[in-house]
Parts: C-alpha cells; sequence; structure tokens
C-alpha cells in the first residue's frame, strides 16, 4: 500500500442522487410539474445498478438510500479518511444522455444547483464538476456560461460516449466555451446508449459492457486529435475518468505507428499524437486495472513517457481498490507526488484560487 500524503486533491468523487423527487426544488415550475404529472418524481436515472458490488464498498455503504448520499459519511469515509485538500464531485445522473434535449437539459440544471447548495456550501473542500446536456451542444454551452462564474465548479462532465465522437465539429462549441473559461472537460466512464457500446454490436451482459469501455475511450482520443479539435483548441485539457491506465501505452504506440504511415491524410496533425495527448489529456488513477506486481505498475507509469498525465482518485463511494489502498504498489514516488497535487492543481487551475 502506497501511503497518502496530505493534502491530496482527489479528482473523482460521486454524490449520490436519490432520485428525481431530490432534484425538484431546484427545478422551475415547469419541470416541476411536468415530473409529478408524469409520476416521475420516484424515477432514478442511475448510472449503476443500486446494489452492485461495484457501486459501493459494503463498510462505505450507507444505512439506507443510495451509495453516496451522505455527505456526513463522504467527510468520514474520503475527506477526512485520505487527508484530502480538495475533491471534485462528479454526480452520475441521466440528465446529461436523456432522449428529449429539453429534459436533459433540466435535468443537468438542476443537478447543479443541488450540487452546489448541499454539497459544496457545506464542506470548503469540496469542487465540482458542471454536468451539462452531451446531446444539445448548444443547451451545454448555455449551462457552462451560466455557472462558469461560480468558482467552485473547476470542470465540465460529460459521459464517456454520446451521439458522435467528440472530435466532431458538432462539438466544438462545448470545446471553446470550456477553453473561454479555462475549464477542462471530463470524459467520465458511461454511456448514452444511442448506439452499440463495441464495434460489433450490443453485449449481453455489464461484464462486457464494463470491460469493453476501455476501447470507447481510445476511440475518442483517436477522434480528437485526427479531426483537429486538440489543434484547433490547443489550450483543452480533457480528463479522462475512470478509463483505466494500462491501455495507454499500447495505444500510444499504435497511434504513432499508423500516423506515421498516413499523416497527409491528416496534415493538421502536425506533431506525433503521443506528444500531443500527453500535453493535452489527463488520466484519473481509478482504476488503474493492472496486476498486483510492482514492477508491471512500475514499467506502465515509464512507458506512458510523463510524469504529468496521471491524477489521484479514490472514486468514492464505488469500489476500484482494496482497502484503503487508493494507488497500486509500484508508483514511483515521485510521480504519485505529482498526481496527488502537483498535476491536479495544474490541470484544475481554479483549485489555486483562495474562495
Amino acid at each position: 500500500m502506497n501511503a497518502l500524503s496530505p493534502g491530496a486533491v482527489d479528482c473523482d468523487i460521486h454524490p449520490g442522487v436519490q432520485g428525481i423527487k431530490t432534484l425538484l426544488p431546484y427545478m422551475d415550475d415547469h419541470w416541476r410539474d411536468h415530473m409529478l404529472r408524469r409520476a416521475a418524481d420516484d424515477f432514478d436515472l442511475a448510472s449503476y445498478p443500486p446494489r452492485s458490488p461495484l457501486v459501493c464498498r459494503e463498510d462505505w455503504r450507507p444505512p439506507q438510500g443510495k451509495a453516496g448520499n451522505s455527505l456526513e459519511l463522504m467527510q468520514r469515509q474520503a475527506l477526512d479518511a485520505f487527508g484530502l485538500r480538495y475533491a471534485i464531485c462528479n454526480p452520475l445522473y441521466g440528465g446529461a444522455v436523456a432522449v428529449s434535449d429539453a429534459m436533459g437539459s433540466a435535468i443537468c440544471r438542476a443537478m447543479n444547483d443541488w450540487i452546489a447548495a448541499e454539497w459544496l456550501a457545506r464542506d470548503h473542500r469540496l469542487r465540482a464538476s458542471i454536468v451539462v446536456p452531451a446531446q444539445a451542444p448548444d443547451l451545454a454551452v448555455e449551462e457552462i456560461e451560466r455557472l462558469a462564474p461560480d468558482r467552485r465548479f473547476v470542470q465540465v462532465l460529460l459521459p464517456a460516449a454520446a451521439e458522435l465522437l467528440y472530435g466532431k465539429r458538432y462539438y466544438w462549441p462545448i470545446w471553446e466555451a470550456a477553453v473561454r473559461h479555462n475549464l477542462p472537460v471530463g470524459l467520465h466512464a458511461g454511456l448514452a446508449y444511442r448506439y452499440a457500446p463495441t464495434s460489433n454490436g450490443w453485449p449481453s451482459h455489464h461484464l462486457h459492457d464494463y470491460v469493453a469501455a476501455s476501447q470507447v475511450f481510445e476511440d475518442q482520443l483517436l477522434s480528437l486529435v485526427t479531426e483537429g479539435t486538440f489543434g484547433r483548441f490547443p489550450t483543452l485539457r480533457i480528463v479522462l475518468i475512470e478509463s483505466g491506465v494500462t491501455w495507454l501505452p499500447g495505444f500510444l504506440w499504435r497511434h504513432l505507428k499508423t500516423w506515421r504511415g498516413v499523416r497527409p491524410e491528416v496534415p493538421w496533425v502536425d506533431r506525433p499524437p503521443p506528444e500531443i495527448i500527453r500535453e493535452q489529456v489527463r488520466l484519473t488513477m481509478q482504476p488503474f486495472d493492472a496486476p498486483p506486481d510492482p514492477e508491471v505498475v512500475a514499467r506502465v507509469v515509464e512507458q506512458i513517457g510523463s510524469d504529468e498525465m496521471l491524477l489521484f482518485a479514490t472514486d468514492y463511494p464505488h469500489w476500484q481498490f482494496e482497502g484503503m489502498a487508493a494507488v497500486p504498489a509500484g508508483i514511483p514516488p515521485a510521480v504519485l507526488r505529482k498526481a496527488m497535487q502537483d498535476n491536479p492543481l495544474a490541470t484544475y487551475p481554479r483549485l489555486q484560487e483562495a474562495l
């Protein structure tokens, strides 16, 4: 087990939304009435099956309700237990992928107001991501503009996959707004499920869906590089959240190898893709997805080729590690120190501001 240094920044922590009824007080009259008339106030747009073992470690599970629904438990089990300086709240709920653009936007807006009032206002260590409707870039930009003045919001949050690959010009207004406000954009594991999450169709089981998630992140990186998005927005920072880590070295090698052979096809990619990715992309460290062998972990970190890409995260209350060993053994101490403090502060400039 690696000891955590006091003052670490947790880049992925999950307050639990108990259901639409939790968000009703933060909706306008139209949407509150709409939800009640449709009897949707008991509807739940949760991202995980509530009793799935991955949702919550048993000793972190609240006596009642959804995992992560208690600030007091989060303070004791995560903020205090890990000695955190800051933790970035990434609430996962269905607004970002709702089929209705208008409803999705209303849910995202209510979630953002809820997180500000019920969590950020109650603990100075908490910061949050702006949850936006990925299915409607114009509405996503409106929500970014609405909340950007609140410096407690340090990131824009999108699901790892929506209708289209994120490098497409369709999404460029979101990147433009994020860059304008110096906000990184987090792509969190999760899908809109408009299309099959694998290249060969729909999986039959959660196991297949979960393990295949890393390929979605690879697709998005390829899109952001080859469509010229990173070139168009050179200060854009993308954070891959819960993508895993160990797939990255092989991906960088293959991306570079193929680019060398077909680079005339994408003249706007004017330098080796690994250089672009190392400069503009970051990854959270839960799950790390490595065998329990410190030598293998150290070799993967070396092959990534940068000590600036990794960001510490516990993924509380989800369960991706043993006991309190939130980071795998084998990460060089200097790399771990940067991942826990320096890299998050550099990635999220607002964390350096005194509020």
